[in-house]
């Protein structure tokens, strides 16, 4: 592969980090106006399935007879596969609900150590010594980023569970996404995975909901939060991995991290002491350690 392939990879994978990067800011600006969660992760998933149909749509009619559908099975694994992805968007935007975002993504960011359980226990053999150490790593630069050791930031119990919840299900949401249906394009596993997703977050919806449903989320922050969290950066990332790889991606992709928390610091003007970008630096430290190669070439 050409290393102008790899950049644009790079590029791809990047861009769709960033966007990610900053939704957890825009869910806790729409808090800031009183929307509930259910309107918050509704918006988001209605106005995303829209936007991957018309993608499909557009797909089909520019590759007439040549896009694989996807099968009864394919259709019902990826929507199993998707309440992981609803269960991760409403854990998460209630554990930014109660504390700061700069602290909520560092608790989904432990997807890393779980990933190394969950592998272990799926393939049945202990974790490697590069995962050992980077798992490592991790826990201490949670131990920073969090503040754990300092009473600078307070940190609302309810926020730590939910965030680490998040964690549990987003580690299931890539395991799944990266081995289920993977013969069929990109556009058509991701609208399935979203139908799936959305049946939790309208079912959270239905038995959350209070107060009469505020339809003003679609068009105020609904829009943007599909685009950025729903739309974007998947079509962005499933056109960049290939290119770069799983590893050097997945080291991109950890740019999630530092725009999230500066996204807070900015536009929340939430408190990041140097401790945290010490244990920040830390984790996106043990992410590249995780996915470099050490073996040397023949």
């Amino acid at each position: 592969m050409s290393g102008n392939q790899v950049l644009k990879g790079v590029f791809l994978v990047g861009l769709g980090a960033t966007s990610y990067g900053m939704l957890a800011t825009f869910v806790k600006l729409a808090y800031q106006e009183n929307y509930t969660t259910a309107e918050v992760t509704s918006s988001q998933f209605i106005l995303g399935i829209i936007g991957v149909l018309i993608i499909n749509a557009f797909q089909k009619s520019k590759n007439k007879g040549t896009v694989v559908k996807a099968t009864k099975k394919n259709i019902f694994h990826l929507m199993l596969a998707g309440t992981s992805l609803g269960m991760t968007s409403v854990f998460y935007y209630l554990a930014v609900k109660y504390i700061p975002v700069s602290i909520g993504i560092v608790l989904l960011m432990q997807t890393v150590w779980m990933g190394v359980l969950l592998e272990m226990f799926i393939d049945k053999k202990l974790p490697s010594l590069q995962k050992v150490i980077s798992v490592l790593i991790v826990l201490g630069g949670t131990a920073l980023a969090t503040n754990i050791f300092k009473n600078e930031i307070q940190l609302d119990w309810r926020g730590l569970m939910w965030g680490m919840l998040a964690a549990a299900s987003f580690t299931t949401t890539m395991f799944t996404a990266n081995s289920v249906a993977t013969g069929i394009s990109s556009a058509q596993r991701s609208l399935y995975m979203l139908l799936g997703g959305a049946v939790i977050v309208f079912g959270f919806g239905i038995f959350t909901q209070t107060t009469p449903y505020n339809f003003d989320i679609f068009l105020k922050w609904g829009i943007v939060l599909s685009l950025f969290g729903t739309i974007i950066p998947p079509m962005l990332m499933n056109s960049g991995f290939p290119h770069t790889g799983i590893g050097l991606g997945s080291i991109v992709s950890s740019l999630e991290l530092p725009v999230s928390v500066m996204m807070a610091y900015v536009i929340l003007d939430e408190t990041v002491v140097l401790s945290q970008w010490a244990g920040i630096a830390l984790i996106i430290l043990a992410i590249i350690i995780m996915n470099i190669s050490f073996k040397k070439k023949n």
